[in-house]
């Protein structure tokens, strides 16, 4: 059991020294230096600019503007005993199984 267990991560090993050393070799390892090619046409300026007249409309949308007028009844105290009372009863997914 022992044996193939430490031959079984000797092959992951070498497989993943292998695909990092084409990696290199090719210099494009799945086009990770894209980025590197890319000459951009505006400054940084503008595009900061840009997103920050977005902003205010970055948020708003159906699901938020829906939560947006939901207006609660409950106080924080009601909220927490009742998902106390939904954790005991399973109704809840808790720990790593969530």
């Amino acid at each position: 059991m022992n044996t193939a267990r430490i031959l079984s991560i000797a092959a992951v090993a070498a497989f993943a020294s292998i695909g990092a050393q084409a990696g290199e070799l090719n210099g494009n390892l799945y086009g990770t230096d894209f980025e590197a090619h890319v000459q951009s046409t505006r400054s940084s300026t503008d595009v900061r600019a840009e997103g920050q007249k977005a902003l205010p409309n970055f948020a708003k949308g159906p699901v938020a503007d829906y939560a947006a007028r939901t207006t609660s009844n409950l106080d924080r105290a009601a909220v927490r005993s009742d998902a106390l009372v939904a954790i005991r009863a399973h109704q809840i997914a808790t720990g790593e199984r969530s």
